[in-house]
């Protein structure tokens, strides 16, 4: 049996969508104004009231933990958590790097520190960015006995029930299914 999963959530494109081209957002999220530790100006953001809800349902059963993994860092607990209603679960404190882009290897940034941060548990993370390379990695992880599940919404209507539902399936197959030797 493995461990208890970890369910690693990215916010930006994930539960606060991209705007569309024509600058529109999804008529499910609501706007709010938020101000970040350390920075004087605040900023718009737009939250489904739903995500609040489907995550807790999701942590209720008991077969993921779950984990902020995004740039927002302390914030994600802080300020996002708490307007969509759920406890201030733990977060992966990122660095903050002087890059311009979130694939300065042909990989997301965050992977590194996320690997590092797993060392051997078992994780569904869902982000919005990750690439071919990212995607090669889960998989070697996965073939090590280190089961790993990436899921990608796309960004500009974000989270979705069906990657809380594909998410929580894949772990309850864990729970039934021996580690690898």
């Amino acid at each position: 049996m493995h461990p208890i999963p970890y369910l690693l959530l990215d916010i930006d494109g994930v539960l606060i969508p991209f705007p569309a081209p024509d600058k529109s957002t999804p008529p499910t999220h609501t706007r709010h104004q938020v101000r970040l530790t350390g920075r004087p100006d605040s900023v718009w953001v737009w939250l489904d009231h739903d995500h609040g809800p489907l995550i807790s349902e999701a942590v209720a059963t008991g077969l993921v933990r779950p984990v902020w993994c995004t740039s927002w860092r302390i914030d994600a607990p802080g300020l996002i958590g708490p307007l969509l209603g759920l406890p201030g679960f733990e977060y992966i404190d990122l660095p903050r790097l002087p890059i311009t882009t979130s694939h300065p290897d042909g990989y997301l940034w965050k992977r590194d520190y996320v690997d590092s941060w797993l060392e051997d548990a078992p994780a569904a993370w869902i982000d919005d960015d990750f690439t071919v390379l990212d995607h090669q990695w889960a998989a070697d992880r996965t073939a090590v006995g280190r089961p790993t599940l990436l899921l990608q919404p796309d960004p500009h209507t974000g989270l979705q029930p069906q990657h809380i539902a594909s998410a929580l399936e894949w772990a309850g197959g864990l729970t039934s299914a021996p580690e690898a030797a």
